[in-house]
């Protein structure tokens, strides 16, 4: 079992935003939500199948969704290193959560509080609304 964490959404957000504040320029952005795929756990083959791709991505992204004790934990990976650091960021964020604290959360403002959408491409930026929408759409169907 996957223990959640204690932090609330707004603390995690708080870090990132202090953490990309340090930053300063979308080089060094860039280059921090890239590190942040590096530490993701490997994804089990058996968990890249189709059924956990998120569409309309640059890269291939794969979203692995599991719900213990009413909260969700998600896995993730991408064949691409900033699709990973972007996913690896909302895990930070969202993963370990009640379906009702994700929900409850408003990411678009968060997301634009660290500058991410302006800093990415367009599709990139599509992609990590869809990465927003499928872990949203967990949370939806976990309610009931």
């Amino acid at each position: 079992m996957t223990t959640p964490t204690s932090e609330s959404i707004q603390s995690v957000l708080d870090e990132l935003i202090e953490e990309f504040d340090l930053l300063g320029d979308w080089e060094g952005r860039i280059e921090y939500v890239i590190d942040l795929g590096k530490d993701l756990a490997p994804l089990p083959e058996e968990a890249r199948i189709d059924a956990n791709k998120v569409p309309g991505c640059a890269a291939q992204v794969w979203l692995n969704t599991r719900l213990e004790d009413g909260r969700l934990f998600f896995d993730a990976d991408s064949d691409s290193a900033l699709s990973k650091g972007n996913i690896a960021l909302l895990l930070r964020l969202y993963s370990g959560r009640t379906p009702d604290e994700i929900l409850g959360f408003d990411v678009k403002a968060a997301l634009e509080r660290l500058g991410l959408p302006s800093a990415l491409t367009v599709q990139r930026a599509n992609g990590l609304n869809n990465m927003v929408g499928l872990i949203r759409q967990a949370a939806l169907q976990a309610q009931g």
